[in-house]
């Protein structure tokens, strides 16, 4: 039975950091694309011959050619300039967006049928503007955000609470920048609130909820916090793991309940922006949106976040 093919546009840390994963997890066939001669090309061969001793046998493949993703069930878009201190996510949009004008025309080329999966920055326009260029249908463009952030804000309050992260569960919705919006109520440890437990800890509900606040801030601002502390790039092993789950959920139809940055047509009172909401995924790439009733301050927040995305994706070039 012939292996699905997935296509990763963009050989940095992160792309080879995916095929990484794709590989001991045997996902799929892999390509590896980079403009860079010879890069893609050694990092697959390096990586193949992790096989024998890591046991898993799938075809890798390194390419300057966007040609050779044709057929592709799955492509990845991580291509850009990442992140350096100082800098924000909006820093990057206008040759990011001139990166993606050629990769979108490469996956509308190549690949037409592909369910397509951005993680560029800054994250909420570049995959309005795949969408745009690619012409393909909202439900197979999708942009990973929400993932990572969820998974940021779990990590954190696992270790507040000395938990195992495996039992928190997080949820963060919104764009993917400072003003994305952790639900702080639905956070919790095998179904225990997690400001119950905060509340429990500390013995005072106002210290809890100081806490929640210190643990909210600091997953707005994780990847700034990556970026400072490397100095010369931003995360990769968490963008490329909360990605590949994307992809599995996809590649494996496994209708897994996931925060994804995708186009909303009236959703949560929105209209024709790539936002993060929870989405079902499978094989038709985002097959249902989620709705659930924000409370007032839920709401809020929420809407100044769709607010920044708006004022980003104005901001995109004309190409």
């Amino acid at each position: 039975m012939a292996k699905p093919k997935i296509a990763l546009i963009g050989g940095g840390q992160i792309g080879s950091t995916m095929a990484t994963l794709a590989a001991l997890r045997e996902l799929g066939d892999v390509v590896l694309y980079d403009i860079v001669p010879d890069l893609p090309q050694g990092k697959t061969l390096d990586l193949a011959q992790a096989g024998p001793v890591e046991n898993f046998d799938i075809r890798l493949t390194g390419s300057n050619r966007l040609e050779d993703i044709a057929g592709a069930a799955i492509v990845v878009v991580t291509a850009g300039v990442p992140r350096r201190p100082g800098m924000s996510r909006e820093d990057l949009v206008e040759t990011n967006a001139r990166i993606m004008v050629a990769v979108a025309a490469g996956i509308r080329q190549h690949a037409p049928e592909a369910v397509v999966i951005v993680l560029s920055n800054p994250l909420d326009a570049m995959v309005t503007l795949c969408q745009r260029l690619t012409g393909f249908p909202a439900h197979r463009v999708m942009g990973m955000a929400g993932v990572l952030d969820s998974a940021r804000f779990a990590t954190f309050i696992a270790w507040e609470l000395g938990v195992s992260v495996r039992d928190v569960k997080a949820m963060v919705l919104g764009g993917h920048g400072d003003t994305m919006v952790p639900i702080v109520r639905f956070a919790n440890v095998n179904g225990i609130p997690v400001l119950d437990l905060l509340t429990r800890k500390y013995g005072d509900e106002g210290r809890a909820r100081e806490v929640m606040t210190q643990l909210v801030a600091r997953t707005q601002n994780a990847g700034g916090e990556v970026v400072d502390l490397l100095r010369t790039g931003s995360a990769f092993v968490s963008p490329a793991a909360s990605a590949l789950a994307m992809v599995e959920a996809v590649l494996h139809d496994q209708k897994r309940l996931l925060p994804v940055c995708c186009l909303l047509e009236g959703q949560f009172g929105v209209q024709g922006y790539y936002v993060g909401v929870p989405c079902v995924l499978g094989a038709g790439g985002v097959e249902q949106i989620v709705e659930f009733d924000l409370t007032d301050e839920e709401r809020q927040l929420f809407h100044h976040s769709v607010a920044e995305v708006k004022k980003l994706v104005d901001s995109l070039p004309r190409l």
